[in-house]
């Protein structure tokens, strides 16, 4: 379960964890979150809760979520890039962008940053730290990814309400069968990014 070691590792504070959702996903943008937990602050319970967020159920995520952005020792931020932005500087540097405005959207300015991967965004203000399998492992990276994924599946949902017929409400715009048939009956919609080679090779004239 994810703890306070690698914050108490970082040797100066605030720590701010970050973590992002929508690298895979054929449609929509990728965000990230960034959150910074006040430890002495926080209410009974609410740590403990915390984990990676591909580990909780729906309606657990959304919970936890909801107690996080409600909390007076919980700062946060989210930070999106859009398809333009994916299909034009390319997902991993898309991702980075993200990251960086989130962490940029923070009220409080972070000592160490605590990147969730192997790689951490260029151009930030202070030391950072790429955790591979954070969001397990650190409380404050576990964290990110809660708000992170119910953020963006939010935005999704609202997607779906507008693009009905690819399943963005439940599959978050991946390549499931339902989004698959979905292309196939109604084609690319703007939200799709066309530089990933499922929506390319839908775009592109067979000339065999």
């Amino acid at each position: 379960m994810p703890d306070f070691i690698h914050e108490d590792a970082c040797g100066a504070r605030p720590v701010a964890g970050v973590d992002e959702v929508g690298r895979g996903p054929w449609a929509g943008p990728v965000m990230a979150a960034a959150v910074i937990l006040d430890r002495s602050r926080l209410p009974d319970g609410l740590a403990e809760a915390l984990n990676d967020s591909k580990k909780l159920s729906p309606a657990r995520r959304t919970e936890i979520c909801a107690r996080l952005v409600a909390c007076d020792a919980v700062t946060w931020a989210v930070g999106e890039a859009s398809v333009a932005e994916i299909d034009s500087l390319n997902i991993l540097q898309a991702t980075f962008l993200a990251m960086r405005r989130a962490l940029d959207s923070l009220s409080i300015s972070p000592a160490h940053v605590l990147v969730d991967g192997n790689k951490c965004p260029p151009g930030l203000s202070c030391r950072a730290t790429a955790i591979i399998g954070g969001d397990a492992l650190s409380a404050s990276i576990a964290a990110a990814s809660i708000i992170a994924k119910v953020q963006r599946d939010r935005i999704m949902l609202g997607l779906d309400a507008c693009f009905p017929g690819y399943g963005w409400g439940s599959n978050a715009g991946y390549g499931t069968p339902e989004h698959q048939q979905g292309l196939l009956t109604h084609g690319v919609t703007e939200h799709h990014r066309r530089s990933f080679a499922p929506i390319r090779n839908l775009l592109t004239p067979n000339m065999s």
